[in-house]
């Protein structure tokens, strides 16, 4: 169904919880649409958008499709069997996942910022929004965390800018109307859905082809083969990485600071344009604030916004978020649940403050563990003195594939890693409890439910 902001409808969400069901709404909510919704449970997110008028219903059931309805919303998590969905079809209710949606309203904005990639996607969604911010750009936002300078993951803006997160999972990015697309990254991941490397390349290249003439897609020259993804695009093409003889954008004279953040020079075309200091830690982060950079320029942004912008960005939540301080070491949680994502962070904690480094890693969903098993016993066997492993988070997925956690453990101490298997939190904050020390760095890591682990050791201290 086609989405206008000028004919205000009805519309319902099965899974308004969700981060980005929640942001949809609130930006139909604030352009006049009658908004209602359904979830298992009550949240912060629900709370927030019922306080702002939206009947909101626990749990999901078939007498929430009331008469007035005109739009259906859900997301990949529904199924048909799900008594909403079954009622709407009944009903002959127009549906649309919700890629479907975010795609139409995208069509509203004449600029649609849309950032992609393996990893990287909240934090690059973030640093875009900051600079904009700075700018004075009035964009429009949706963003795969709690961004603290929006108060929340969603901004409705006044201008003809939008930006947002594109997640290749189910090829939902497919769905979506970008003018100025970021590939950060492709990488093995969702293999529960894609069926290879290839197979996550070719979607990345559909989602490329997507662009319009006038468009442009930023590319890191990082990812292998990147002229794949650029060979014959009708879109314009910016590219950014660390070698500068094949990047527009590079960065030069790359130091950390005490806390893991960088500072470096930005250099665009050959020519070194000024300084940037990032308040994120990691390298990775040097190149997500690149295309960063990128994006914003095409939409106006100067340079005394970029750094600005940047440097008001001081991390979206779970992403290496300190949490406060236990038995004198810092806690800090991240939401890596990627191989690539784990080094990632790992290479950002040796250039923190710390005397030994707890890891506690909760893997997350039995497709992802089983397939990339050899890539996470790898990365986990190094970078980390202590690595203690929760129980695999299922998620959308049942146990059904003959492993477990302490399998994992296994290959981790058969590659020289420090590695133990706790299947209960208590187990593991006892564990902690007792080891622990002052100087030390403790990370809780995954993108189920461990950060709780931190939270409540913490909230002891």
């Amino acid at each position: 169904m086609e989405i206008k902001f000028s004919q205000p409808m009805h519309v319902h969400f099965i899974g308004i919880g969700g981060i980005s069901m929640s942001g949809l709404a609130q930006i139909l909510l604030d352009k006049g649409f009658t908004v209602s919704g359904s979830d298992a449970k009550e949240s912060a997110l629900t709370k927030k958008l019922a306080s702002e008028g939206v009947e909101i219903s626990y749990p999901q059931k078939a007498e929430n499709i009331k008469p007035g309805i005109d739009l259906v919303v859900y997301t990949a998590a529904i199924h048909p069997d799900n008594p909403e969905f079954q009622a709407a079809k009944k009903a002959g209710l127009a549906m649309e996942t919700r890629a479907d949606l975010l795609g139409a309203i995208m069509k509203e904005y004449h600029e649609s910022i849309n950032v992609a990639g393996t990893h990287g996607k909240t934090s690059t969604t973030s640093m875009v929004s900051e600079i904009l911010l700075a700018a004075n750009a009035d964009p429009t936002i949706s963003v795969g965390a709690v961004l603290d300078s929006i108060g929340g993951n969603v901004r409705v803006g006044g201008s003809d800018i939008m930006v947002a997160e594109a997640c290749e999972y189910t090829n939902s990015f497919l769905s979506f109307f970008p003018t100025i697309s970021i590939i950060l990254n492709v990488k093995e991941d969702h293999l529960d859905f894609f069926k290879d490397i290839d197979d996550i390349r070719h979607s990345f290249r559909m989602f490329a082809d997507r662009l319009p003439e006038r468009g442009t897609l930023i590319i890191n020259t990082d990812i292998d083969d990147y002229e794949y993804f650029t060979k014959d695009l009708k879109a314009n093409v910016v590219t950014v990485g660390s070698d500068p003889a094949k990047s527009m954008y590079s960065a030069a004279n790359i130091t950390f600071n005490e806390s893991g953040c960088c500072h470096y020079t930005l250099v665009k075309n050959g020519k070194e344009i000024g300084d940037i200091q990032l308040h994120v830690p990691g390298i990775h982060n040097v190149y997500n604030s690149l295309a960063a950079i990128a994006a914003s320029e095409l939409v106006g942004a100067d340079f005394e916004s970029i750094k600005k912008g940047l440097s008001n960005f001081g991390g979206a939540e779970r992403r290496f978020q300190k949490k406060g301080i236990f038995n004198g070491a810092d806690v800090i949680d991240d939401y890596a649940h990627h191989p690539d994502e784990i080094r990632a962070t790992l290479e950002t904690a040796k250039h923190y403050p710390h005397k030994e480094i707890y890891l506690v890693f909760q893997p997350h969903l039995y497709s992802r563990t089983k397939l990339l098993m050899d890539d996470f016993a790898e990365v986990l066997s190094h970078g980390a003195d202590h690595v203690i492993l929760a129980k695999i988070y299922a998620a959308r997925e049942n146990d059904d594939l003959g492993i477990s956690s302490q399998t994992l453990c296994d290959e981790i101490i058969k590659r020289g890693g420090e590695c133990r298997y706790i299947d209960t939190f208590e187990g593991i904050e006892k564990f902690l409890s007792e080891n622990v020390m002052h100087g030390d760095l403790l990370i809780t890591m995954g993108a189920g439910d461990v950060y709780k682990v931190g939270e409540d050791l913490v909230s002891k201290a």
